[in-house]
């Protein structure tokens, strides 16, 4: 497996060596000792999520407890996208977009202090994320997904969203109590 830094600062791919052949493929996804190498801390809870085409979640984060997540899309494509609301960052405000899909296999890191969504681009997509820290709903915090200050392409017309997705605050409208403590 390589690693390389992506478009922001402490955003790692991961590209994994995939072993093919005409019965299908074989692709390891995780080496604990490896992670640490690459700065990785541990991962203590695994998400699955299966969405549809046009399927938009996102933009979200946790205040207390920030989560680093590490995503990789098993099933179909997804458009994965990253805000950095890391107080003090000197790319506060910057978002990044990585096309995911179940033929490169490539996964991504994202650290804590990072708002994360996805649109699904294919029929289909199973999202697999393992988490730095747990889920907790009282924690959570989210910017509107069409900020027009972030002015993300998402790649779809008319996203299919949650009601909480549609009603979270620009980046703007937050104050710095609101945003992830890392």
């Amino acid at each position: 497996m390589e690693c390389h830094e992506a478009a922001l600062p402490g955003l790692l791919l991961l590209t994994p060596e995939v072993h093919g052949d005409h019965r299908g493929f074989f692709v390891e996804t995780a080496r604990a000792h490896r992670y640490a190498d690459w700065g990785i801390p541990p991962l203590v809870q695994d998400n699955h999520s299966r969405s549809s085409q046009g399927v938009l979640r996102g933009l979200h984060f946790q205040v207390k407890a920030p989560q680093g997540k590490l995503i990789r899309c098993a099933r179909g494509r997804i458009l994965d996208v990253c805000v950095d609301v890391r107080r003090g960052s000197d790319t506060f405000g910057r978002h990044a977009t990585i096309e995911l899909d179940d033929r490169a296999h490539q996964m991504l890191y994202i650290p804590p202090g990072f708002a994360h969504g996805f649109a699904v681009l294919s029929e289909t997509a199973d999202v697999l994320y393992r988490c730095t820290e747990y889920y907790a709903p009282s924690d959570q915090g989210g910017i509107l997904w069409n900020d027009p200050d972030l002015a993300i392409d998402w790649r779809t017309e008319a996203p299919l969203l949650s009601d909480r997705d549609t009603q979270w605050p620009t980046l703007r409208a937050l104050r710095a109590d609101q945003l992830p403590k890392v």
